[in-house]
């Protein structure tokens, strides 16, 4: 175990955590952001973010998320690769357990994010990463050029990535077990208007065919009104029905709901039942979803982090 103990170690590198580390750093508390497998998060597989203040024409999603990583640069943010495994906050200073090591904290921030959640039919998992299903469009859409292609959900997540994928796949089937699309009024309105996109409504996915070929050759769905199946004729399936979030080596230190999202203390968003011990983003939020709540959030868990530390260390 290193025996420095930290100010503020942030866990997580999306918006919520990167504006964290800019307003810990502004704070001269020299904030540790650790990196796990996807450094940006979420928003660094989204092509153009047109939503995010300050960016009339829109910004690349990645892009932005380098903007914010310079920025907490700027202001002492140090940045080291691991795994949180768990925590101990049975003392004071606390203790991050990783993967290979352990860090101690006077305060943490955990803005972990959501995970992709898959449907679990078969031929999904054996088929995943480069094989033909994804959950990214924009990490993968380009290899289906002129290819038919399913995409799985009728959030805005699915309407994104079928949007995404006209871009490069002759056809989009888009796959949702109702027959009206769950996502907002303008993304439904492009999605329906498209040329190449096709509904595929009152549908759910059966299984990915082609496993015996190692590559996808077809989505089979089934009508939940009817029960008649058919086979969609795709190379490729985007997978895009919602996340699971990342809280599972926080859930002895801070409430969660049935879900397993963050719950938060008191009439704050971002406080725990652990004092000292925040949480921000995605991994605390399923009702918006957006960047700059994550932002927001990160900027409260920063500021409660700072005057705690310094009632704390009065």
């Amino acid at each position: 175990m290193s025996a420095k103990i930290e100010n503020v170690v942030i866990v997580g590198t999306g918006c919520a955590g990167l504006t964290a580390a800019i307003y810990t750093g502004r704070a001269n508390l020299g904030p540790l952001v650790l990196e796990g497998v996807q450094p940006g998060g979420q928003l660094t597989t989204t092509s153009e973010v047109e939503n995010f203040p300050g960016f009339p024409e829109g910004i690349d999603g990645y892009q932005l998320m380098q903007n914010l990583r310079k920025q907490a640069e700027k202001f002492g943010t140090r940045y080291e690769s691991g795994t949180v495994t768990g925590i101990d906050t049975s003392r004071w200073p606390y203790t991050l357990k990783l993967t290979d090591r352990e860090i101690r904290a006077k305060t943490v921030i955990v803005a972990t994010g959501a995970s992709p959640r898959m449907t679990g039919i078969p031929g999904e998992k054996e088929l995943f990463g480069g094989k033909g299903v994804t959950t990214c469009a924009t990490c993968d859409g380009a290899f289906y050029r002129q290819m038919d292609v399913a995409v799985l959900g009728g959030g805005d997540s699915a309407a994104e990535e079928a949007l995404f994928l006209t871009r490069f796949a002759r056809k989009v089937y888009l796959v949702h077990r109702r027959d009206t699309l769950r996502a907002s009024k303008i993304m439904s309105d492009r999605v329906l208007a498209h040329p190449k996109i096709q509904p595929v409504w009152d549908s759910v996915p059966v299984s990915v065919e082609g496993v015996a070929e190692g590559a996808v050759s077809g989505l089979k769905v089934k009508h939940v009104k009817t029960g008649a199946e058919t086979v969609l004729p795709v190379k490729g399936v985007f997978v895009a029905i919602g996340h699971l979030p990342n809280t599972a080596p926080f859930k002895d230190a801070a409430d969660t709901d049935d879900q397993g999202y963050f719950v938060p203390t008191g009439h704050s968003q971002v406080k725990t039942k652990t004092p000292g011990l925040y949480v921000a983003g995605d991994c605390a939020d399923h009702h918006y979803r957006q960047a700059i709540t994550a932002a927001g959030m990160g900027c409260q868990a920063a500021i409660e982090a700072e005057r705690w530390l310094a009632d704390k260390e009065a």
